[in-house]
């Protein structure tokens, strides 16, 4: 069984703001929804806990290792969208100042691709290879903790969905999907699961 899931929760300025590389840490609910994954999963046996190379997921990976011997493995091809001149950006600003990128952008959301940045489509290519590598070996329970935009790229994908309907599927903070892989086809056990304890709103 494959667990994939989201990062806790990150720090917010109160604006919707454009994050994929930039390297941004959990707040403290975020360290909170790890603290209770960790103890959710407390009887749950790992072969491996994978996670990307950015702080958000690292961070919370390593806290539901802790007190495990198995330690937290990092795949950089799991790292979130690149969003080039876009990141760290409030969506606000980019209408304003950009106004014809945010056109764009709203014209093919799976095609864009911001300057100095990856499109979604460039996103699969580079995330769905290291999946399949990490669920052709998979023997036992893996934990994967990785990204919003990295998890609707593997979720679309195994459910057969047009990738251009990526956010179609919900991706709360520190949800968990469960993917069996060892029925052919991968089957996804559940989708989007959050623990009552993380939740503060709609889930």
């Amino acid at each position: 069984m494959i667990y994939l899931l989201r990062h806790g929760e990150i720090g917010s300025t109160g604006d919707r703001r454009f994050i994929g590389w930039t390297d941004v840490p959990l707040n403290e609910n975020g360290l909170r929804q790890a603290e209770s994954w960790r103890m959710e999963f407390a009887g749950t046996p790992f072969d491996r806990i994978l996670c990307s190379d950015l702080d958000r997921t690292r961070t919370t990976a390593r806290i539901i290792a802790r007190d495990r011997e198995i330690g937290v493995q990092e795949v950089p091809d799991l790292r979130e969208i690149h969003l080039g001149e876009l990141e760290a950006l409030p969506f606000s600003e980019v209408q304003e100042r950009l106004p014809k990128t945010w056109r764009e952008r709203g014209r093919d959301l799976f095609a864009f691709r911001p300057a100095g940045g990856e499109s979604f489509a460039d996103l699969q290519q580079r995330v769905l290879p290291a999946f399949e590598n990490i669920a052709g070996e998979a023997v036992g329970n893996i934990l994967i903790v990785a990204h919003g935009g990295v998890n609707r790229i593997i979720l679309c994908h195994l459910l057969g969905m047009p990738p251009e309907n990526l956010f179609r599927i919900g991706q709360d903070y520190a949800c968990l999907n469960r993917i069996d892989v060892g029925k052919t086809p991968r089957c996804i056990v559940s989708l989007n699961q959050c623990l009552e304890s993380n939740v503060q709103g709609p889930c």
